[in-house]
C-alpha cells in the first residue's frame, strides 16, 4: 500500500496542501486561521487514513524532531555512583515521556585529560533540539561557547555565568547550610567547622557560603584532601569544634566512623551535620543529620526548561532553585559541657 501524503490528506479532505500543513504543526495564531469546522474535517481525515507525518519533514517545518540530548560529564551507570544519578535520571525520563519527547544519551564524547568534552571534531549535538548537561564539573568555556552558539540546553544543577546567564536548574545549597547551622546554634552550639573542599564546583561553593552565614563568618575550615578522617578529627578535637559541617556524605561517615572508633561519641561529643548524600550503599547504622537534595524534581524541572526554551517562552525563568528539606537523622543533639 502506498503512503499517504499529506497532498492525499488535502485532495480527500477538499482543501489546499498549506491548510493540512497548518492544521498538522497547530498554527493557531490570527494570521493562519483555519475555521473549526475544516480544521475537524483534515483531523478526521488524517485519523481515518493513520496518516502519519514523515519525521524529517516535520523537522523541517518544525525546527526540532522531539529529540532531547543528555550528556554527562563522568559515567552515571557505575555502582559508585548509581544512587546518586538515578534520580536525576529518573525525573528527565519521566518528564520527557510525559512531554512526549525522547531521549538522547551522548556517549561518543573522547576523555580528554580525564574528562569527557561536549565539543570535539565529531560531535553530535545537532542530532537533538537541546541538550541536558549533568557533571559535577562543567567547565565555564564548553557552557560560553554554547551560550555564543545559541544552541539550546539546560544545566543540572546551578552554575555561574558563561557569556551570560546559564540556563540551569539546581538545589539551594546555601540556604539548606545555613538552615543547618542555625539548628545546631539552637541547640547550643557554638564552635563550627566546615569539612571538605568548599570550593571549584558551584555546589561546593553554595555550601560554604552557607556555612559562614550560618555560623556566623567565625567556622573553621578543615580541607579534606589528602587528609584521613582521623587527621581530621583530630583537627576538629584540638580546636574545640563541637558541631562538624561535612560537604559530602561519605566523608561524613568517615568522620563518624574514626570518632567511634576512639570510643568518642556521635553526637553527644562531636555533632556531624552532612550536606550531601550518599554516593556508596548507605551504612543502616549510621543515620546523618543533615538534607536532601530533590534530585527527581531537578532533573524534571530540567527537561520542563528546556522545553519552555525549545518553545521560545520569553518568559521563562532561566535559573531556578529548588529547596532542599531537612533530615532529623540522629548525629546532632545538644554539646557537652564538659568535654575534657
Amino acid at each position: 500500500m502506498p503512503r499517504i501524503t499529506q497532498r492525499d490528506i488535502a485532495r480527500l479532505a477538499g482543501v489546499s496542501q498549506a491548510v493540512v500543513s497548518l492544521v498538522l504543526n497547530n498554527r493557531t495564531d490570527a494570521t493562519t486561521r483555519i475555521a473549526p469546522e475544516t480544521r475537524q474535517r483534515v483531523l478526521d481525515v488524517i485519523r481515518e487514513t493513520g496518516y502519519a507525518a514523515d519525521p524529517v519533514a516535520r523537522r523541517m517545518v518544525r525546527r526540532h524532531n522531539q529529540i532531547l540530548g543528555v550528556f554527562t560529564y563522568e559515567s552515571v551507570f557505575p555502582s559508585t555512583s548509581a544512587d546518586f544519578y538515578y534520580p536525576f535520571l529518573r525525573g528527565i525520563e519521566e518528564c520527557a515521556e510525559q512531554l512526549r519527547c525522547d531521549l538522547l544519551l551522548f556517549t561518543s564524547a573522547p576523555v580528554t585529560d580525564g574528562r569527557r568534552k561536549v565539543f570535539h571534531e565529531n560531535n553530535r549535538l545537532r542530532i537533538a533540539d537541546g541538550c541536558l548537561l549533568l557533571g559535577r564539573d562543567i567547565p565555564h568555556d564548553e557552557l560560553a561557547r554554547l551560550n555564543r552558539e545559541n544552541y539550546p540546553f539546560v544545566a543540572v544543577g546551578r552554575r555561574d555565568d558563561a557569556g551570560g546567564p546559564v540556563p540551569c536548574v539546581g538545589a539551594d545549597y546555601a540556604d539548606a547550610t545555613r538552615t543547618l547551622l542555625e539548628r545546631a546554634r539552637q541547640l547550643g552550639h557554638r564552635e563550627f567547622a566546615y569539612v571538605g573542599a568548599g570550593e571549584g564546583a558551584e555546589s561546593a561553593a553554595d555550601r560554604m557560603n552557607g556555612f559562614r552565614a550560618g555560623a556566623q563568618r567565625s567556622g573553621r575550615h578543615e580541607r579534606t584532601a589528602g587528609r584521613s578522617a582521623s587527621a581530621v578529627l583530630d583537627a576538629l578535637l584540638a580546636a574545640g569544634v563541637t558541631a562538624a559541617v561535612v560537604e559530602g556524605h561519605d566523608d561524613g561517615v568517615a568522620l563518624i566512623r574514626a570518632a567511634r572508633e576512639r570510643g568518642l561519641d556521635v553526637p553527644g561529643d562531636l555533632s556531624v551535620l552532612v550536606t550531601g548524600v550518599p554516593t556508596e550503599p548507605a551504612d543502616p547504622d549510621t543515620a546523618c543529620t543533615g538534607f536532601s537534595i530533590p534530585r527527581r524534581e531537578m532533573g524534571w524541572q530540567s527537561v520542563q526548561l528546556l522545553a519552555a526554551l525549545l518553545d521560545g517562552e520569553s518568559s521563562t525563568t532561566l535559573q531556578r532553585l529548588l529547596p532542599c528539606h531537612f533530615v532529623e537523622g540522629q548525629t546532632l543533639c545538644e554539646p557537652r559541657e564538659d568535654r575534657s
